[in-house]
């Protein structure tokens, strides 16, 4: 699964957004994104001598963007000494997050929110609006970035992703989306999350469970998330395989970046 991933996603990965482009340079493929969404490297293969070279290459072609990007770095990607090299030229880590697989087929998941919620698909302003209500809570910062990339999605190219937010009454207590990689066996998700007053009670499973199911009926066979340390135990009961593990490095700017919380 992870020769798959990194074949298939990383390496070859496909533009989310309207605005997105994929550029390859030697060891390294990044998508940079016009339209405010996600820009960063999303695949590297570098070696000693060549990675300060790389490294001072990409600062230079985003700095035009004037905003932050991300570096995204995996357990298994070389020079094993990547993660100091990225810190030393002006990087941050973020929190170290669980590469998760699971075969969709494998997968045997109970849809069913508990009572009193239902799930609600994201479809217009107003989903959206929801969505961000709860990113924010759950996560903090302004997520509006992040909504308006999905509702530019949502509208000029519907078959790469679906959100849901889960509602108790009129209240908005969790959200996600699913990521659809045209072109590729995978499915990933997205920005899952849950109000601190009702976790526990089996919303988050039903998030997942209900976005697995949109993969499957899509034709996936792969579903893919970066986890949290939150999330990680959950998802590995459900049947999802740690393969690496995975941390943003972020290159600061100007303005807040559009992101994929996870």
């Amino acid at each position: 699964m992870l020769a798959a991933f990194d074949r298939q996603v990383r390496r070859d990965p496909q533009p989310d957004g309207p605005g997105d482009r994929i550029e390859r340079e030697g060891g390294v493929v990044r998508v940079v994104s016009d339209g405010g969404g996600w820009s960063g490297v999303v695949w590297s293969d570098l070696d000693e001598g060549g990675a300060p070279a790389a490294i001072a290459a990409q600062i230079a072609r985003f700095a035009p963007l004037r905003g932050p990007w991300e570096w995204k770095h995996y357990s298994y990607d070389r020079p094993a000494d990547l993660p100091e090299r990225l810190s030393a030229a002006g990087f941050v880590p973020e929190p170290v997050e669980s590469l998760l697989i699971a075969d969709v087929a494998a997968l045997t998941l109970d849809a069913t929110p508990p009572a009193g919620v239902r799930l609600v698909p994201v479809t217009d302003r107003a989903g959206i609006d929801l969505l961000v209500r709860v990113h924010e809570e759950v996560f903090g910062g302004d997520h509006t970035a992040v909504g308006d990339a999905i509702l530019a999605r949502l509208a000029e190219r519907p078959g790469t992703v679906a959100a849901v937010v889960a509602m108790a009454g009129e209240t908005p207590i969790a959200a996600g989306r699913v990521d659809f990689s045209t072109g590729t066996e995978f499915a990933s998700l997205w920005g899952g999350g849950t109000l601190p007053a009702w976790r526990g009670r089996g919303v988050f499973r039903a998030l997942v469970a209900h976005r697995v199911a949109l993969a499957e009926a899509a034709g996936y066979r792969y579903i893919q998330v970066d986890a949290s340390a939150a999330s990680q135990p959950i998802l590995r009961r459900l049947g999802f395989r740690q393969v690496a593990q995975t941390t943003p490095f972020v290159y600061q700017g100007a303005r807040e970046p559009a992101g994929k919380p996870g």
